[in-house]
């Protein structure tokens, strides 16, 4: 049986077993939790070893139009998103079942750019699923390397680096939020040590209506080393890309409300 992961936004115990019941007939392994709204604690970490196990072929999430208001739950779903993708990829199916009107997918963070959202109660939304869940899953490729480190002793950690290329130095931005410490070092763990070349701090970018404060550094980057930055609040958007400056800057960037 293929494995799937539910999350419930609201506490609704009656959609879910609705949802798994349907789900089961289907011939699809389900289980979930009901969503903890808890930045503080990073309670949106608590999913996060379920979803990344390779067995687990969907992610299903029961949403509402107050839960996908709320800027907090935004923002922890985003983050859980991330994490998630940088481990099963960017293809790592993503399917909202959602109670009221349907938003659009354009609507949601960037990291849900790539979801699929449906009505909860669509009468095909059980063959969707099947059908989903045994479909192999796409490659989408990224020119960029994006992870998260939620540690409660250390903080909340960005890593990004370039996927195949290199990076003659390397920027991050927060819209909202404050950038606290950086450092740089070989990818897929926070140095112990970093040697900072040139670093950078409280630069200011415009894009559009937002304003991004960013750190920097001239560090050569390539696939196997990283820059990580560490960041305190919750920012409504990221900035991050290789170091540039003027019309020659080439950024990426994420909005997670």
């Amino acid at each position: 049986m293929k494995k799937v992961w539910i999350t419930s936004l609201a506490h609704e115990e009656k959609q879910v077993q609705k949802t798994m019941a349907m789900l089961k007939t289907y011939a699809l392994d389900a289980n979930g939790h009901f969503w903890m709204d808890d930045l503080k604690k990073m309670a949106w970490l608590g999913p996060r070893e379920e979803l990344i196990k390779d067995d687990t072929a969907l992610w299903i999430i029961l949403s509402s139009d107050t839960e996908i208001a709320s800027e907090s739950i935004r923002y922890g779903l985003s983050m859980l998103a991330l994490s998630v993708q940088a481990v099963r990829g960017h293809g790592f199916p993503i399917i909202f079942l959602h109670d009221g009107k349907i938003p659009s997918v354009d609507s949601l963070p960037t990291p849900f750019q790539g979801a699929e959202i449906f009505a909860v109660d669509n009468p095909a939304i059980g063959a969707k699923l099947v059908a989903k869940a045994n479909m192999p899953m796409k490659k989408v490729s990224a020119e960029y390397r994006l992870d998260i480190y939620a540690i409660p002793q250390l903080g909340l950690w960005f890593e990004v680096g370039p996927f195949e290329s290199s990076w003659k130095g390397a920027m991050f931005g927060v819209c909202g939020g404050e950038i606290d410490a950086h450092g740089a070092g070989p990818a897929g763990k926070l140095p112990d040590k970093a040697v900072l070349e040139y670093p950078m701090q409280g630069l200011k970018l415009t894009m559009g209506e937002k304003e991004y404060a960013a750190w920097a550094v001239q560090n050569q980057l390539d696939s196997g080393s990283s820059y990580y930055v560490r960041v305190q609040g919750e920012p409504k958007s990221i900035l991050f890309g290789p170091l540039a400056e003027g019309d020659d800057a080439e950024v990426y960037i994420l909005n997670l409300h």
